[in-house]
């Protein structure tokens, strides 16, 4: 997995290539810990990537409840399979995915 920060003032984009699964989501996690202060939007594009475990949709989870108190978070680009995942699993529900 790669993971490709940019700040702009006060929204951060974060793009992630690969997999974020059970080994790499404590990697993301720790990512978005410390880049989160200050920040009032959070928005990942998901162009990249290829696949979405349990473990990396509750890193998706814990972001969307800090950004909820800051301000928004938005998920760009994400493929018909990762999309598949968010359905089955109801998190087109709660997250806010914009293609």
């Amino acid at each position: 997995m790669n993971i490709k920060k940019e700040q702009n003032g006060s929204e951060l984009n974060v793009a992630v290539e690969g997999r974020l699964d059970t080994i790499t989501a404590p990697e993301l996690d720790a990512e978005l810990t410390t880049a989160l202060n200050g920040i009032e939007k959070l928005v990942f594009d998901f162009s990249e990537l290829e696949y979405i475990s349990s473990a990396g949709l509750r890193v998706l989870l814990s972001a969307q409840k800090v950004m909820t108190k800051q301000g928004g978070m938005v998920i760009r680009n994400v493929k018909p399979e990762i999309m598949e995942i968010f359905e089955v699993t109801g998190f087109v529900d709660i997250l806010d995915i914009e293609n």
